[in-house]
């Protein structure tokens, strides 16, 4: 089990179900995609529309793309994935 990441904030929190434990099944909030006072994660830092996160209850980190907002990486854009008019 690692460590929680020194970037680990509460204030600094994401309402994303985590791929290792997926501790929200059988939460009601959570099945209905509502903010839940049990199943945040931390959100350690974002680049663009890519979500770096770490689960308080497993304390596994992964990336999660949401598909919003910018492109992430310079590749991205000269690949013609630049934010949509």
């Amino acid at each position: 089990m690692l460590p929680l990441d020194p970037q680990a904030d509460i204030g600094r929190r994401a309402w994303v179900a985590c791929p290792n434990c997926a501790d929200h099944r059988g939460c009601e909030p959570c099945e209905r995609r509502r903010s839940c006072s049990d199943h945040w994660r931390y959100l350690l830092s974002s680049t663009g529309s890519l979500l770096h996160l770490q689960c308080p209850s497993c304390t596994h980190v992964w990336a999660h793309e949401t598909g919003f907002g910018a492109p992430r990486t310079w590749r991205d854009r000269l690949r013609g994935g630049g934010p949509k008019r």
